[in-house]
């Protein structure tokens, strides 16, 4: 990872304000299986709604047979599922860009696995009849504001096919919990497999489209640019990644690296929205040797994988790479794109071993 006093872009007081209402999850928190909730990373476009489970309602329309209006009562009654999902910022690794997007400034911490507990999406639109000719499904949120100087509430859409895949559900727990206010109590949708603003929360509505679905959030935003007037490619699925656990003690403030010599299980998660995740290889010094793999946490959730090492005194850059099951790799370097999008590098950690 680059030293950030060498990216001669300095943050700004924008910057500065998102990741302060917004957080990442510590990379020693990779020890978990399953991250805690108040570990697990956060963002948040606009404000947290005011709402109440009590009086909540999903609003299903549009081009359905049975328009429906349920309540999370409702939704707790219908079969109800658990699952581990690891969800990633797209935007994670986009400070480590030059230059940056002015908005959330992720380094690499934009990543969690909780267990979640909902209704598969599936059943919700079978009762209410997804009729012919749906081109999409539109999932607003109940969350408000303006971005680009466009005021929407926030919105993604899916294919009514990526969105009868089982798991994707209708979410009212996390970590056997209620959702907490921040990660879209009382309801949220999850999509297992793409980047996290797939998965809305504070849903309100769902509405069968049938035109592809043109708000903010999913023509402008999230998408691959190279400048401001090209429309790009749309941000979806979770590109390969692997993150190693930083090993030894941090020096305040400026998080390096110090170890004490001999041997060190080096020690992370890998995960994947496309494929599993077939190899992660750990670099000592440009020399890269395959790492063991632990069993993935669930279907849709993080692998574990540990190296022994005999650290040696001195100073070592270590790395780590993941190949998932179609044969992608992690680079070593990535497109630029405006937006900071998908920024699956390699990741690099200095160490000074003592």
């Amino acid at each position: 990872m680059a030293d950030m006093a060498e990216v001669g872009q300095p943050f700004s007081l924008v910057e500065l304000q998102q990741a302060f209402r917004n957080r990442g999850m510590p990379l020693e928190a990779l020890r978990y299986d399953l991250t805690p909730t108040g570990l697990h990373y956060l963002l948040i476009h606009f404000d947290i709604p005011d709402l109440d489970e009590r009086d909540h309602r999903l609003v299903v329309g549009g081009n359905v047979a049975r328009p429906m209006e349920l309540s999370v009562a409702d939704l707790r009654a219908m079969p109800a599922q658990t699952i581990p999902v690891t969800l990633e910022c797209a935007g994670n690794g986009r400070a480590l860009m030059e230059p940056r997007a002015m908005t959330q400034p992720w380094l690499l911490e934009a990543i969690g696995t909780a267990e979640w507990t909902g209704t598969p999406l599936s059943g919700v639109l079978e009762a209410a009849g997804v009729a012919p000719g749906t081109a999409e499904l539109v999932f607003t949120g109940a969350d408000h504001g303006v971005q680009g100087d466009v005021e929407h509430d926030y919105q993604r859409a899916l294919t009514v096919e990526e969105a009868r895949r089982p798991e994707v559900m209708l979410v009212y727990e996390m970590n056997g919990r209620p959702l907490e206010p921040q990660h879209g109590y009382p309801l949220r949708l999850l999509a297992p497999g793409w980047y996290g603003m797939t998965s809305v929360k504070w849903l309100a509505r769902i509405d069968a489209v049938t035109d592809p679905f043109e708000g903010y959030q999913q023509a402008v935003a999230y998408r691959f640019q190279n400048h401001e007037d090209e429309q790009g490619d749309p941000v979806s699925r979770i590109r390969i990644r692997a993150l190693m656990i930083p090993p030894g003690v941090p020096d305040f403030p400026d998080r390096a690296r110090l170890l004490d010599a001999g041997p060190v299980t080096l020690r992370g998660r890998a995960w994947c929205g496309t494929s599993s995740v077939d190899r992660v290889e750990v670099g000592i010094d440009g020399d890269w040797q395959p790492a063991e793999l632990g069993p993935p946490v669930g279907a849709w959730a993080w692998r574990s994988w540990s190296y022994d090492w005999a650290a040696t005194v001195g100073s070592h850059q270590l790395a780590c790479r993941a190949t998932d099951a179609d044969g992608n790799v992690q680079p070593p370097e990535v497109k630029w794109n405006l937006q900071g999008m998908a920024n699956n590098l390699i990741q690099t950690i200095d160490i000074t071993v003592r």
